[in-house]
């Protein structure tokens, strides 16, 4: 469509509340049959440009076009009325209504009578999705749809709408290798249908598979525009925070020393088998594998939330009860979770509470907790991880992804840990942010803290493992030491079948984007 106008044209637009400058100046021009990368850190100003475009936000100043025309929202209803749908990394369903009620909400056709006409709404969405290229049961309940169901659901409905902009907000953080492919395929046929799409993604492997172009802001403004294919990722990065990929994966000298973590012959029956290793005061310890392979379940029954059938655990020599995380607190461990949202945080308490949360027991006097060393905890590890809040009172939900990140690093560390287990430590979380927290962890190692590390990313866990150990099917399939720690020997060790020859990569990360889920 050489000649049509741009589906979205953003110029100079600006937003501010209060004092904080959230955008300065949103540029963005995204094409009819086109799929745009959006990329940025974590306070870019990514989400408020989209909120602005699905009229969640008045803009203070700027200009926003849809096809060619002035267009200032009042509301996300005038925005989805002129066609623009924003697709969120976790859609909110009605659960209690099924796949097609969802979709044809406040909309049902009506047939003989004004009656609800129900086989033109399941035909309809029959279309919808055989359309997009997808099988789904029209007349599944929406309670239990995986999130990537969800996200299809909220797709056909922006068709059904006749939406000619979608914007893709984070839309892979949550699903599995084949579900990405899947939405990559969906994503596509809309472009071939000559709709535009923005792609916001942290993930640059993600861009350049998917994108035609890719759009950088940073600290509120626009800062470059390209074609995917004229601008490497390293580049990117250099873009959105100023500093060289090399510094993603910083590394602090660190030696070895005692063994704090053994693990010797833990099993449970059906997840895991025979599973043996140990790690050193001041070095970090990679588990990588595809999904499925048991590495988040091993990590959580070291730490005692789930419960092993054999085997055995010790920490600094001395056994440790299974089944019990006060146990394991007690006796130095502790567990950053891999769902920092609903397993790390609190969301609805405030910083400081979450912050101190482990250590409240610790910190009372007759059993009664003063406010004062609360805060004093709180303000401490807050303080030492450069948690960005306007103060401990700010309620978790209010922070950014890398900010929750630090805030649950910081209630564990405040726990005075001699092996700290992080799961997923980066999911989520913006390049500059990911640098932050590696850079963290490698200082703590260097400190003599053990760190266990579990990624789905394997780029993270080459760049900052001192050994690597690759589960496979449940099992220790290899331990490698950093210098044999290569891209190739990871994924031969994680593949079952593969040969050293020719190594299946389908379900493994190497660049950016996930395994074929979170383990």
């Amino acid at each position: 469509m050489p000649n049509a106008a741009p589906t979205l044209r953003l110029e100079g637009v600006a937003k501010s509340f209060g004092p904080v400058a959230a955008l300065r100046s949103g540029t963005l021009v995204v094409q009819p049959g086109s799929i745009h990368a959006l990329v940025g850190e974590n306070g870019a100003g990514k989400s408020t440009l989209v909120k602005i475009v699905g009229g969640v936000h008045r803009r203070d100043a700027g200009t926003v076009e849809l096809d060619g025309e002035p267009v200032d929202f009042a509301g996300p209803a005038e925005a989805k009325a002129a066609g623009v749908a924003v697709i969120h990394q976790e859609p909110a369903s009605f659960p209690d209504l099924t796949v097609t009620e969802n979709i044809f909400l406040g909309r049902e056709p009506l047939g003989r009578f004004r009656r609800i006409d129900r086989r033109a709404m399941r035909e309809g969405t029959r279309n919808l999705f055989r359309d997009l290229g997808v099988d789904l049961d029209p007349d599944r309940p929406a309670e239990g749809l995986s999130i990537a169901d969800q996200q299809i659901v909220e797709i056909a409905k922006a068709i059904s709408l006749d939406a000619r902009l979608l914007v893709m907000d984070e839309p892979t953080a949550a699903l599995s290798a084949v579900e990405v492919r899947r939405l990559f395929a969906v994503a596509r046929g809309l472009r071939d249908a000559g709709r535009a799409v923005v792609f916001i993604s942290h993930r640059l492997d993600e861009v350049a598979d998917l994108c035609d172009t890719v759009t950088v802001m940073r600290d509120g403004e626009h800062v470059s525009t390209d074609a995917v294919a004229d601008v490497t990722p390293d580049e990117l990065v250099r873009r959105m925070v100023g500093r060289d990929v090399a510094e993603l994966y910083p590394k602090v000298p660190s030696t070895a020393g005692e063994v704090v973590l053994r693990v010797e012959g833990l099993e449970s029956t059906g997840t895991f088998h025979d599973v043996s290793f140990e790690v050193r005061a001041g070095e970090i310890v990679g588990l990588a594998g595809l999904v499925g392979a048991g590495r988040s379940e091993i990590a959580r029954a070291v730490f005692g939330v789930d419960r092993y059938s054999v085997g055995s655990v010790t920490v600094g020599g001395r056994p440790l009860r299974p089944g019990n995380p006060a146990a394991a607190i007690a006796a130095g461990l502790a567990l950053v979770p891999e769902d920092r949202r609903l397993q790390g945080l609190v969301t609805e308490s405030s910083v400081g509470r979450n912050v101190s949360s482990v250590m409240r027991r610790r910190l009372a006097r007759l059993g009664i907790l003063g406010p004062s060393a609360e805060a004093r905890l709180a303000r401490d590890w807050s303080g030492r991880l450069e948690v960005k809040a306007g103060a401990l009172d700010a309620l978790a939900t209010t922070m950014s992804g890398g900010n929750q990140q630090k805030v649950v690093l910081a209630k564990w560390l405040a726990t005075g840990p001699k092996v700290l287990i992080v799961d997923e430590p980066t999911r989520g979380i913006d390049v500059g942010t990911k640098a932050e927290v590696h850079r963290l962890l490698s200082t703590l190692a260097a400190e003599g803290l053990a760190v266990l590390m579990i990624s789905s990313e394997l780029p993270e866990v080459l760049g900052m493992a001192d050994r690597v150990l690759v589960v496979r099917e449940g099992r220790i399939a290899a331990e490698l030491s950093r210098a044999e720690a290569t891209p190739e020997a990871v994924m031969r060790a994680a593949t079952p079948g593969a040969t050293p020859s020719g190594v299946e990569t389908s379900g493994v990360e190497t660049g950016g984007a996930k395994t074929e889920g979170a383990a």
